[in-house]
């Protein structure tokens, strides 16, 4: 890429494609390394043994953790995952030029880093100033291979499942969760960005989104979901999105 052609979402692409090769680096480095101790051609260091125990036990080395994502996965789950961030990352790279039609935002690194990008390109096109505009959400009625082109504002995006609540695509509003359902998975969101509103709309329940259960400290931004009901009942129901609940819906 030259730098004439790095634009906000081009910046994203490359640090995340860095933040990959760190993470990618170290488990090369010390699965070789650990594979020489076992072989008894180097001395088993304690960052070697950690390592060791810890893919004994199916959890995440310390290192792994440092320069990993954030996430609630065992080891197993956690590696299938790595593997589907890496794809989502091969299919940038074969057109770098321009963001996949559905962007899964729970697959990246800082998945704060392209919320702000958005912002970055609305900024240049409208000559508005940054800290005065917010990302505004968009609910649609369709899933992934629905889509067939780029969002004409913003970008469609994918990976939010919302906890407390689930989403009706007939209504397209916040419901009760049916019974025995924890998580739902959201159609297709298009994230788009505009001029901070000076009021709350009464039928808007803004919803905060994070990157894994726990919730803190993985604040990602606020988002906006339609309501019948008053935002209230959704903030005393503690309803989140989240972005990597941990398994596959």
């Amino acid at each position: 890429l030259s730098d004439d052609d790095k634009g906000p979402y081009q910046f994203v692409f490359l640090q995340e494609c860095d933040a990959m090769n760190g993470l990618a680096y170290e488990m090369v480095r010390g699965l070789g390394e650990l594979q020489l101790g076992f072989k008894g051609e180097l001395t088993m260091s304690e960052q070697m043994e950690q390592l060791a125990d810890a893919l004994f036990n199916e959890t995440l080395p310390k290192w792994w953790v440092m320069l990993g994502f954030p996430s609630t996965r065992p080891l197993r789950s956690w590696l299938i995952n790595l593997r589907e961030r890496c794809d989502q990352l091969d299919n940038w790279i074969a057109d770098p030029l321009n963001i996949p039609k559905v962007v899964d935002i729970s697959k990246l690194f800082n998945p704060q880093s392209f919320l702000t990008a958005i912002k970055q390109l609305c900024c240049q096109q409208t000559k508005s100033e940054l800290d005065k505009l917010q990302v505004f959400t968009e609910v649609t009625k369709r899933d992934v291979k629905q889509v067939d082109q780029t969002a004409r504002e913003g970008a469609f995006v994918t990976g939010m499942y919302l906890e407390g609540a689930r989403w009706d695509v007939n209504s397209n509003s916040l419901e009760d969760s049916k019974p025995k359902e924890m998580f739902t998975r959201m159609p297709v969101v298009n994230c788009k960005a505009g001029p901070q509103l000076e009021r709350d709309d009464k039928n808007v329940y803004i919803c905060p989104t994070y990157c894994v259960p726990t919730r803190t400290p993985y604040f990602v931004f606020p988002a906006q979901l339609r309501t019948k009901q008053p935002p209230a009942k959704w903030v005393l129901a503690g309803v989140a999105l989240i972005l990597d609940i941990g398994y596959s819906l």
